[in-house]
């Protein structure tokens, strides 16, 4: 079998600062580089791609992180470009920072370290200043109290498996909780079956899930109603799932006592007992670094096989690579669209060795093995009558 399709130089363009293990990835045949017009694929963090030019060429788009929000997933879908994401790989830093801020929050240490600063030069009152002022901090241990963990996912199951350690009770809620995540979550992880039961019964609440019309301004002035008072909540996901003017109300009358979030705003700096960071929740060199090369392992291996894990877009979809020739079609999910596929391919003579077909919402995507040698001379056309048949968006032979 001719090598000519998977010797070509593939070409990767970054758009932000990519962890060098990551770009490692990419040995062999292949350019890296931030000044390529018309690449492979593309690898990107935060950097705001929606006044980008998608060009002819681009077949895939990843992001070293879980957020895509950066990214026309929309425009990428209509042009047959699949997004990556990287869910999971930077779990591990969220939730230390999580757990990290649920204690400090409770024993009130971010506005206990600020205060002791201002004792700078005080010198002869330093140890009698400091046993008096200790008081106004005194927090709480966290030990016993009730942990309501909003999504268990990645990194909801860590958070509450840890605090579980920590001896909390916990209580998770996720209507859309994947068969995996239930294999890592504790059974000591009590399960509401309603959100509103967890805001009633929740000392602290973390939340962990995606910013959607149903999630966007969760946290309210009616959700907040029900609370316990003096409650905490850790958002690490998204600031527009709290409305600021609900929250600034809230904190003020002492409803939530503590409002951590890694999404500062004007609004939030403004807030009473508001703790905001400067988005760090991911922001460690082993979280980077993990991001970076599993992003990359997934352009790799889709460039080089056609097979797909971890898209927000296309469904994923993978067939164990033979090194036979591959024709990749994403299309419209409609009738016959696989047997029209396969007639054009047995309309060059070829044998159809293996195949896949997975669907997500209006669109699929098919792989299909070719049992014969292929001249590369019939490439181009055998693409150009996959092409012509309606519904096809992208196709190309590996």
């Amino acid at each position: 079998m001719s090598t000519t399709v998977l010797e070509k130089v593939k070409t990767i363009k970054t758009l932000n600062d990519i962890a060098e293990s990551g770009l490692n990835v990419f040995s062999g045949n292949y350019s890296l580089n931030t000044d390529n017009q018309n690449p492979d694929a593309i690898m990107v963090r935060s950097y705001n791609m929606h006044d980008l030019e998608l060009t002819g060429n681009l077949k895939a788009i990843a992001r070293a992180g879980a957020g895509v929000n950066n990214i026309p997933i929309d425009k990428c879908t209509e042009q047959g470009i699949v997004v990556f994401n990287t869910p999971g790989a930077n779990a591990n830093a969220v939730k230390e920072l999580v757990l990290t801020s649920l204690m400090a929050s409770s024993r009130n240490l971010f506005e206990g370290v600020t205060w002791t600063k201002t004792l700078e030069g005080e010198s002869e009152q330093f140890s009698k200043l400091v046993e008096k002022g200790k008081k106004q901090f005194v927090g709480k241990e966290i030990k016993g109290k009730t942990l309501g963990v909003i999504g268990l996912g990645a990194i909801g199951a860590q958070v509450a498996n840890d605090a579980l350690n920590l001896g909390m009770d916990v209580i998770g809620f996720d209507p859309f909780i994947t068969v995996n995540t239930a294999w890592n979550l504790s059974s000591d992880v009590q399960r509401a079956s309603t959100i509103e039961q967890l805001f009633i019964n929740s000392d602290y609440i973390t939340v962990h899930v995606p910013l959607t019309g149903d999630t966007v301004g969760m946290f309210n002035q009616q959700t907040f109603s029900i609370m316990k008072d003096d409650v905490h909540i850790l958002n690490f996901s998204r600031g527009e799932l709290v409305d600021e003017k609900d929250m600034a109300i809230a904190l003020e009358g002492g409803i939530v006592g503590k409002y951590i979030t890694d999404f500062p705003t004007e609004n939030v700096l403004k807030m009473k007992n508001a703790v905001p960071f400067p988005h760090l929740g991911a922001s460690t060199k082993e979280s980077e670094e993990n991001c970076a090369k599993m992003a990359a392992r997934q352009v790799k291996g889709f460039l080089e096989t056609g097979n797909i894990q971890n898209s927000v877009n296309f469904p994923n979809a993978t067939l164990p690579y033979t090194g036979k020739r591959r024709v990749t079609a994403f299309h419209k999910n409609i009738p016959n669209m696989v047997g029209q596929i396969t007639s054009v391919i047995s309309s060059f003579h070829l044998n159809i060795a293996d195949m896949v077909n997975r669907s997500r919402g209006d669109y699929a995507y098919t792989m299909v093995d070719i049992e014969n040698d292929v001249n590369d001379a019939i490439i181009p056309e055998l693409e150009a009558k996959i092409n012509q048949i309606n519904g096809i968006v992208t196709n190309r032979m590996i």
